[in-house]
């Protein structure tokens, strides 16, 4: 049977089978690190539904032919990963963090610092980390009086949120996080104010770097070691085995002296790291 009638013999609310859930899931975990227990199919269902409507693809099951029998995952896998990521972020988000970077990391780490002072936001999703941290740092070092300069690399796997983060408008709800003083310097009001919409000003945009990254991979092409690495609220979507292999990575990347920050429902114990933690999922580079 060929793939369009296998397609105009299927329902558009037909479900994904246990094989090609199976299938899919495998794929994922292998390509992306998160895991897909058979408890997400609804989920998986419903996010992968809009990408069958733009493919013309009527069912699940054409859809995973396609993928799986039609070499269809090369140009697919980018918009299938960019459905399955879960992409929640805040500004401000889990701020003891940021008061611990202002108080305590800076501090410690700025009098041996030569030239920029260098950021990692890993896992960045649609920038508001990112974003978060340039206005704390253009504070901190306006505060100290100080000619140091930073520069943030902003990392996810999603396409999409990517795109988001690099336009920096944002819906007006979402910046409530934002103290005053801050929003008043460092958000402006969309062109359109009928759309509810403000953007980050350029000042901080200037500041950040945003770049395609799988965690999963091999090694993680990021030239200059890091002074401070961010990378939250995504080694909960890993197994043991994975998150070992991205906080190996990260350490990598940090210089010794150099600050890890993970999530607060996050944790590193029983893994052999080159880290200490000084604080509540706040880490060290021995």
């Amino acid at each position: 049977m060929s793939v369009a009638a296998r397609q105009a013999s299927h329902s558009p609310d037909d479900r994904i089978s246990r094989r090609n859930f199976d299938r899919l899931a495998k794929f994922i975990y292998e390509y992306s690190g998160i895991k897909m227990p058979v408890t997400k199919a609804t989920m998986l269902e419903g996010r992968l539904r809009k990408r069958l409507r733009v493919c013309n693809i009527a069912s699940f099951d054409a859809y995973c032919d396609y993928l799986f029998e039609h070499n269809g995952l090369e140009k697919e896998v980018i918009f299938l990963i960019d459905a399955v990521t879960t992409n929640k972020t805040d500004f401000f988000r889990e701020p003891k963090h940021f008061e611990y970077l202002v108080e305590t990391a800076l501090p410690d780490l700025l009098p041996d610092v030569t030239g920029k002072l260098r950021v990692w936001s890993a896992a960045c999703s649609t920038g508001a980390e990112p974003y978060t941290l340039a206005m704390v740092l253009s504070e901190t070092l306006a505060f100290r009086e100080s000619s140091m300069d930073f520069q943030i690399t902003a990392t996810d796997l999603s396409t999409e949120v990517l795109e988001t983060a690099r336009r920096a408008i944002y819906p007006v709800g979402m910046i409530e996080p934002i103290p005053y003083q801050l929003r008043r310097k460092y958000v402006l009001d969309h062109i359109d104010r009928d759309r509810g919409e403000v953007r980050i000003d350029v000042s901080l945009r200037r500041k950040v770097g945003f770049g395609r990254l799988n965690l999963m991979a091999e090694a993680y092409p990021v030239r200059d070691m890091q002074h401070v690495i961010f990378c939250r609220n995504v080694l909960i979507y890993f197994d043991k085995p994975t998150q070992k292999h991205v906080l190996s990575n990260l350490c990598d990347c940090l210089i010794p002296g150099g600050y890890l920050f993970i999530g607060h429902s996050e944790s590193a114990t029983g893994l052999d790291l080159p880290i200490k933690q000084v604080a509540n999922t706040i880490f060290k580079r021995i």
